[in-house]
């Protein structure tokens, strides 16, 4: 491709700034503190045209729009628009006096050039920056940012519309707390419901779909009811934890789709009957609660590690917890938890199946006096066993969820909180929603 020899300077410019694709050239430059400032003129392509009735107007003067465009070498950029007047030569018109279109470079009223809001998006949704960030960068407010930001978004989800749930058949449910205000925004809790078919798939992480007040079974089941028959007859799979309300949701409008407890809620909730075993054995041995120097309380971070994973030093530290006859209800309770563990583990998912149907059934055929939360960690395993061995034929986990709460919980903690529901669903969507920028 020829090279010219000696370009001028404002093609130079213009070239490295990109003005061409907002429809103007730089005239001058000049710097004011941190901001460079951009002169520039619009480009026409003749008169303007009247937009109350079409007619070309003559021309009347110029007058100046200041515009923020996105950051030239990590300085805020100003842009100076000369735009041209005209005055409408038509006497039926109403219009007087009208500016030359300049909707390429912005949309009315607005501070910041069209290419900003592309830019605050990407900001926001590839580089995880958080509003305060990019509005030092603009050099503009942390309203005018944080304005533009909702409205892209809104838009980036009404141009998506329906088509957006195409090809969702796993989906993922759990609560997360947005807001630690009490009493301003109920009980601060959503329901965050996920895409896992790209998981399960293996083609792609996990994206959120959308969060819902509350945390109940009528927020989940309102929401699927406020989609299209076509998508609710499409997902096949929902992933949960052990909370009843989101089954009973998924059971009342996906009566077709396949309900999953998580792997990792099981053993979670196993995990936690094993500390109460262990703190009611504590009290009742030494008569308070765990302090150091006692044996269980020395050993209680090694009995939540899988036997696989222990050291030998805490495999004899262990043994010599269980070689007291008082401490059997823990011991017991343990080989449960690890057996749970092993079952989950298992190389061959129909002999972790069996593995973990036997040991369901053996919790509920009626346990000595003494193990009362394994009692109850029957119980719950009992009602919930077609979900919970569901996993073993689906593998759906609820665990990608967990790191879209995770990821949502960085981005509250980023923007030190937020007050407005609203605003954090959308900020929420374009984090974690993998939206088409």
């Amino acid at each position: 491709m020829p090279q010219p020899t000696s370009p001028p300077a404002q093609i130079v410019a213009d070239t490295i700034i990109r003005t061409v694709e907002l429809g103007v050239r730089i005239t001058d430059a000049a710097v004011a503190g941190e901001t460079t400032v951009l002169w520039c003129e619009l480009l026409t392509g003749g008169p303007g045209r009247c937009p109350g009735c079409g007619i070309a107007g003559s021309y009347r003067d110029s007058v100046e729009r200041r515009v923020s465009d996105v950051p030239v070498v990590g300085h805020p950029l100003e842009l100076r628009v000369r735009l041209p007047r005209y005055r409408c030569v038509h006497d039926g018109c109403p219009r007087e006096v009208f500016c030359h279109d300049s909707s390429r470079l912005a949309r009315p009223g607005w501070s910041t050039t069209r290419r900003c809001a592309q830019y605050i998006l990407r900001r926001l949704a590839f580089d995880k920056a958080t509003v305060s960030a990019v509005a030092r960068e603009l050099g503009r407010s942390w309203d005018t940012v944080n304005a533009i930001a909702v409205e892209a978004t809104r838009e980036l989800l009404a141009t998506a519309g329906p088509a957006r749930l195409d090809g969702v058949r796993v989906i993922g449910v759990d609560e997360h707390k947005w807001s630690h205000v009490l009493g301003v925004h109920a009980d601060g809790f959503v329901t965050v419901i996920t895409d896992l078919t790209p998981v399960l798939a293996g083609h792609g992480p996990a994206r959120l779909l959308d969060m819902v007040a509350g945390r109940s079974a009528a927020a989940m089941k309102n929401w699927l009811d406020a989609r299209d028959q076509t998508f609710r007859d499409r997902v096949e799979i929902v992933a949960m934890d052990g909370f009843g309300g989101y089954k009973t949701a998924a059971v009342e409008a996906l009566p077709d789709a396949v309900t999953v407890m998580d792997p990792f809620h099981v053993v979670a909730l196993a995990g936690a009957k094993l500390d109460l075993c262990r703190q009611r054995v504590q009290q009742d041995t030494r008569g308070h609660r765990g302090r150091s120097g006692d044996p269980l309380y020395g050993v209680r971070r090694a009995l939540r590690t899988r036997a696989g994973l222990l050291t030998e030093r805490q495999w004899t530290r262990i043994a010599a917890v269980f070689a007291d006859d008082a401490h059997a209800a823990v011991e017991v309770t343990w080989c449960v938890y690890q057996q749970l563990i092993d079952a989950y583990a298992h190389n061959d998912p129909q002999r972790g199946k069996t593995l973990l149907s036997t040991l369901i059934d053996l919790l509920r055929r009626g346990l000595p006096v003494g193990l009362e939360e394994l009692a109850q960690l029957g119980r719950t395993l009992h009602r919930r066993r077609d979900d919970v061995l569901a996993y073993f034929s689906h593998r759906a986990s609820n665990g990608p969820t967990e790191a879209i709460n995770g990821r949502l919980e960085a981005l509250r903690r980023n923007a030190l909180g937020f007050r407005n529901l609203i605003n954090y669903r959308i900020r929420s969507l374009l984090h974690c929603g993998s939206l088409a920028l």
